[in-house]
């Protein structure tokens, strides 16, 4: 009877507060997450009916396996974004090279992968303005795009990034290669939540990301989906970003 009241409570303040509630149970209590209308969300993905999405790798340990996933991209002439942290750009100046030349985006993953929903705006900028630089020397190309650590973010960090012209860019469809799953598994994980607007996250260094790519490709393909940049996904003005973190044309 109790549960029944408290969940009557939170729908009553879900329709003056316009928030969204999401409704788990976790050893037997139930646990509300409100996330209001008025918070600044990063894009998880795209309110798109046209068949278009993105695939994203996060660079921050190792290259082992990044020429495999050029590779795969080139031979299904798929255009991707890689997220890269400062300190990987730094160490492997001729891989931000090869893949800026081969035709795909560079967002930046901050200078240090840390935290930074625990950062003041003079940190946030901090990390962002070296990051983006590193990359934009040696590629000519001006960083638009921000993956923050972890996926960790807060209003700060969101409304930081924006004024510096950076969109912060999340992901609706979870790879967790970096739990090395099997490519199967890997390519299984993403069949079943990809559609269109959807932006993917994998890793360049996953041990069987890069053997999951044909499975993928060829399956979304065929589906006829496209894939694309992140940058050239999102909508750049008149837009808003719902509770969900889809982002829709006003």
């Amino acid at each position: 009877m109790k549960l029944k009241k408290i969940i009557a409570w939170v729908c009553s303040l879900s329709c003056i507060a316009g928030c969204l509630i999401v409704l788990r149970y976790n050893q037997g209590y139930a646990v509300f997450t409100l996330a209001t209308k008025d918070r600044d969300l990063p894009i998880y993905c795209v309110d798109r009916k046209d068949e278009k999405l993105s695939i994203s790798f996060d660079c921050a340990w190792g290259t082992d396996y990044t020429d495999k996933i050029l590779d795969a991209l080139d031979f299904y002439k798929v255009k991707c974004t890689f997220f890269m942290t400062q300190f990987w750009v730094e160490k492997y100046p001729d891989y931000v090279k090869k893949i800026s030349e081969r035709g795909h985006e560079i967002g930046t993953h901050s200078r240090t992968h840390s935290h930074m929903s625990k950062m003041t705006a003079d940190e946030i900028k901090d990390e962002l303005t070296t990051s983006a630089n590193a990359i934009e020397k040696i590629t000519g190309k001006k960083v638009t795009l921000f993956r923050p650590p972890y996926g960790d973010y807060d209003d700060l960090l969101v409304k930081t990034a924006r004024e510096m012209g950076m969109y912060t860019i999340q992901w609706s469809v979870d790879s967790l290669d970096w739990k090395d799953l099997s490519a199967d598994q890997i390519a299984s994980r993403i069949l079943k939540k990809a559609e269109s607007g959807s932006i993917i996250l994998c890793h360049n260094n996953g041990l069987h990301t890069a053997d999951s790519l044909p499975l993928i490709f060829s399956a979304l393909i065929e589906k006829g989906l496209n894939f694309q940049p992140i940058g050239e996904l999102i909508y750049k003005s008149g837009y808003k970003v719902d509770v969900s973190g889809k982002q829709i044309l006003n």
